[in-house]
């Protein structure tokens, strides 16, 4: 009787090492079958630990042959690495796709899946029910708006930019309101959930509100779809990163989630 053949071994490319990451690298390690390619501009003097491997740009990345990309840096760091490993056939898991208010990049990202095969790949992140969404926004006359509601912490530059900071401490401010697209364009860091929502829902059906409150414990989302198929709301409460309060902790599970989806026979 033969051996039984052993487990795959992933190749992970992850971009970036901050809050995310980090989180990202810590949970994926942890399931077995996986080695990580972390590209990062600062390395920890001890390295990044077993099963990974230290690449210092693209050219490494894409020299070291990952199975998947998971980009967990920043709307510029999805621009520069996503089209180039999209374009070698390469799969992106990807956080920042707030990026995609940049219309001319969403459509050359859709050219390049189109042309090589390869997939860019949409994780709930912060929020859920994505399927809902998407599956109700096939009937042209729904509607879906999204509202992020966070604690003042969160928004601390962008208030005192406006000179709300004191009136944000007495009861909600709302700093934007309007469509998706320029939403993510303001507040390329906080706004990846608005354009998740609508890349499933449709750009021309989404709106946004944007809200900084003193009474918030914690990064909440809340979606409301509205159409023909029925109504329905959800409300997502997550707790912020510690090591940033502008994202939510539960981001980095979803990356993961996605990732082991990726990867699995069930989809």
């Amino acid at each position: 009787m033969s051996a039984a053949a052993a487990d795959p071994v992933w190749r992970v490319g992850l971009i970036g090492y901050g809050a995310i990451g980090q989180s990202v690298a810590r949970l994926l390690l942890a399931q077995p079958g996986h080695a990580l390619g972390i590209v990062t501009r600062s390395v920890p003097e001890d390295g990044f630990g077993p099963g990974t491997e230290a690449l210092g740009d693209l050219e490494a990345l894409l020299d070291w042959r990952p199975d998947a990309v998971i980009e967990a840096a920043s709307a510029e760091a999805f621009a520069a690495f996503a089209p180039a490993c999209l374009e070698a056939g390469i799969d992106v898991i990807a956080v920042s796709v707030g990026a995609l208010q940049d219309a001319a990049l969403h459509e050359r990202i859709k050219r390049l899946c189109d042309r090589t095969g390869s997939r860019l790949v949409v994780p709930s992140g912060a929020v859920g029910g994505i399927d809902h969404i998407a599956a109700a926004a096939l009937h042209p006359e729904t509607r879906v708006t999204y509202i992020s509601r966070k604690p003042p912490a969160a928004w601390v530059a962008e208030l005192a930019t406006l000179g709300l900071s004191e009136a944000a401490q007495k009861g909600p401010v709302t700093l934007f309101e309007g469509d998706a697209r320029e939403a993510a364009a303001r507040y390329p860091k906080n706004l990846n959930a608005g354009l998740t929502i609508a890349l499933a829902a449709g750009f021309d059906r989404t709106s946004v509100q944007v809200l900084a409150d003193p009474a918030a414990t914690g990064n909440t989302h809340e979606i409301r779809i509205e159409g023909p198929l029925g109504n329905s709301a959800m409300r997502f409460c997550n707790a912020p990163d510690p090591a940033n309060p502008k994202t939510s902790a539960i981001t980095a599970y979803s990356l993961v989630a996605a990732t082991l989806r990726h990867f699995g026979t069930l989809q």
